[in-house]
């Protein structure tokens, strides 16, 4: 039996979201809940890769069982009393055999949030940046990110993928008023993102709000293809994963 799982995580302390072999991650301490309680070593296949550092309010994963899970509830329950407090269960679904939780994804949604002032309470979860930033340039030049092209300016070079074409159907600067710290959120959707797209989509625009990179010359990086082109990659905390969207036909309802 195929299931799907949803859960949220605080990257802070862990080596990034995939298991590799030299830090923590939360794959592999996901895993090790999992063979605790079933006595056998269960696989994860998770939506996508985070960074170290990187949040998610929104993750899934597929395992697969040789027996119905009888009570979801009472699984959860068990799951999440031997994870850390820093990663979270929301949520096991029954899905179709065939379901991927990577490839059958129709759209993602990640958040980067910031803070121009020093903020007590959000000290890893939160980007602080230089004061001054122009929201309404840098939502400007967002815009130039809608829409099916080719976005090899912000991917990781050197990463084995087939191509570096996403279809952005959102990209916008919103401000939230706090009373201690101002939070600014660049919220972008999309079917796909590159190896470190965000971040250095992010941190190009910060470049444009500093006033040290036009509009036009956002534009031009785009088009260019050329990862050099563009600005530094924003830093990694700030990130969060927020949404992924299935088809409803995935999962089966009893």
């Amino acid at each position: 039996m195929r299931y799907f799982i949803r859960f949220s995580y605080c990257g802070t302390a862990y080596h990034g979201s995939q298991t590799q072999p030299n830090g923590i991650t939360v794959q592999q301490t996901m895993e090790q809940a999992f063979a605790t309680i079933l006595r056998q070593p269960v696989g994860l296949t998770f939506a996508g890769r985070t960074d170290a550092g990187v949040h998610a309010e929104m993750m899934y994963a597929h395992f697969d069982v040789a027996d119905t899970i009888t009570d979801i509830s009472a699984f959860m329950g068990r799951l999440n009393n031997l994870l850390p407090q820093d990663i979270a269960v929301q949520a096991i679904m029954p899905v179709r055999d065939d379901a991927h939780t990577r490839f059958d994804a129709i759209a993602r949604t990640y958040e980067y949030r910031i803070t121009e002032q020093k903020n007590a309470f959000l000290p890893c979860q939160i980007a602080r940046v230089p004061t001054g930033l122009d929201y309404q340039k840098m939502n400007e030049a967002a815009k130039a990110l809608l829409g099916k092209q080719d976005f090899a300016s912000f991917c990781r070079v050197h990463t084995d993928v087939k191509t570096t074409i996403c279809n952005v159907q959102q990209a916008e600067w919103t401000t939230i008023p706090s009373a201690t710290a101002s939070i600014g959120i660049f919220t972008i959707c999309a079917d796909r993102f590159l190896r470190n797209m965000v971040r250095a989509v992010v941190g190009t625009l910060f470049e444009v709000g500093k006033g040290r990179m036009t509009v036009p010359q956002f534009r031009d990086i785009i088009a260019q293809h050329n990862r050099c082109a563009a600005g530094q990659s924003a830093p990694a905390e700030g990130l969060f994963l927020t949404n992924i969207t299935y088809p409803t036909e995935l999962f089966i309802h009893e």
